[in-house]
């Protein structure tokens, strides 16, 4: 019997080109490091896979009983608006045992912005080192 886990899908867009998905990856290997008890992985609104009903199928069958979607995304433009809540839609059929929440975009996060514009006014040009 697999105990029940809270699981946590960092929604992406995706990209033909596989090495846009690393920053992506290495965020969910800080969050898993930060909080070994939930389960995270990053499902993708196109061109990569899992999609976000296959990354609920997947998370359901490691234990995770209610997930948390996080659209890492900057806003909410047509993508948020029309074709995420389809595969939302999928994702509930497809785990029809798993809780979904949705949280805001993060980059409408005021603590995002601000971590953004920290960056932006301190970050070195491309080559630079510190």
């Amino acid at each position: 019997m697999t105990s029940r886990r809270q699981g946590l899908i960092l929604y992406a867009h995706g990209a033909r080109d596989r090495r846009w998905a690393e920053p992506f990856q290495r965020l969910r290997e800080r969050i898993a490091a930060r909080a070994p008890q939930c389960i995270v992985t990053v499902a993708f609104l196109e061109h990569m896979a899992p999609d976000l009903a296959s990354a609920a199928v997947q998370l359901a069958a490691r234990g995770a009983s209610a997930v948390r979607i996080v659209p890492m995304f900057f806003g909410r433009g047509g993508h948020l608006r029309e074709d995420f809540p389809r595969q939302l839609e999928a994702a509930r059929k497809a785990a029809p045992s798993v809780a979904f929440v949705v949280t805001q975009s993060a980059g409408e996060s005021e603590q995002v912005q601000d971590a953004l514009a920290e960056f932006a006014l301190a970050a070195p040009a491309d080559g630079e080192r510190d």
